[in-house]
């Protein structure tokens, strides 16, 4: 019962304050609760909006995200951010409006903001730099990029900041505005690089031989090639040093891949290597030498001393 005095008292208040009867008060009270009924339905609409986009961009292939998947998610969630924003605030918008005069409101905000943003020069970069990356779709979500001296997986875009997460799990968010030099990792497709060094005694030509083949077996296999863009290549002989000879092979893979194809080749050259003697750097050669079978004693029984 106290509850419910004060609530009366409080909407007594209010009716007083802004000079209304009970039947404008009640017809007001009406409109407020229409505009936030569609002010809900417009997020529910915005959410099916950005769901629908995600689903069309899906190839339904988990293990590969293409493209076009990178940009729609990307889009999906830049809907979601802003147009949940721009409801929120239309709707808080029509609701004061229906008390108080809003424009005299909105043309001293507007003076205010005039006079925010010679301060705040530094948030209407990030706005702008963050425009200009949706626009010309620099990186989208999922993408590995290294841009203010981060390095990391796209995690989040806005207006204002981009968020990355390194290797090591941690979380960087950089404004827009900061970001000069994007480098993305995962655009189009990528490359696996690896440079296999052997003893500077091996026979290159043999050594380049296995290389090829194991390079050919991974191209053929089920697990590995939805990952591989073409068969990968031996360049050949990358350098040469006093005690070791590096080969390099390289293999063209789709975004993102590149780091497990590569680790993937490595364990197959090292088991190769194993398989067919062929030594890495600093690793001397064994040579095993059967031991002698001794001659057996001939007159002096076993312990005697000659």
């Amino acid at each position: 019962m106290p509850h419910l005095l004060s609530f009366q008292n409080a909407v007594t208040r209010f009716v007083e304050m802004f000079r209304l009867d009970s039947a404008e008060f009640g017809r007001r009270l009406t409109q407020v609760v229409v505009i936030w009924l569609l002010g809900w339905l417009a997020l529910r609409l915005v959410r099916l909006a950005a769901a629908r986009i995600e689903a069309r961009v899906d190839d339904g292939d988990p293990s590969i995200t293409t493209l076009r998947e990178k940009r729609g998610k990307t889009l999906a969630q830049l809907l979601r951010t802003v147009g949940r924003g721009l409801v929120l605030v239309a709707a808080a918008l029509l609701t004061l409006n229906l008390f108080v005069e809003i424009g005299p409101l909105l043309a001293g905000a507007g003076i205010l903001g005039l006079a925010v943003s010679f301060g705040a020069q530094s948030l209407v970069k990030d706005f702008i730099s963050g425009f200009f990356f949706l626009l010309e779709n620099q990186f989208a979500l999922g993408d590995v990029i290294e841009a203010a001296g981060k390095s990391g997986v796209v995690e989040q875009i806005t207006l204002r900041v981009v968020v990355l997460r390194d290797i090591e799990g941690t979380r960087h968010v950089i404004p827009n505005g900061n970001i000069t030099v994007v480098s993305n990792k995962t655009a189009g497709w990528g490359r696996a690089i690896i440079d296999v060094p052997v003893g500077g005694s091996e026979d290159v030509d043999r050594v380049l031989a296995a290389v090829r083949e194991e390079a050919q077996s991974l191209s053929r296999d089920e697990e590995w090639r939805p990952s591989l863009d073409g068969v990968p290549d031996v360049w050949g002989v990358e350098a040469l040093g006093d005690n070791r000879v590096v080969v390099r092979a390289v293999a063209r893979t789709q975004p993102g891949a590149q780091w497990g194809v590569g680790r993937e080749l490595r364990r197959r050259f090292k088991n190769r290597f194993d398989a067919e003697g062929i030594r890495l750097p600093g690793v001397p050669a064994v040579t095993v030498v059967p031991a002698e079978h001794p001659a057996p004693a001939t007159g002096a029984p076993a312990g005697a001393a000659p």
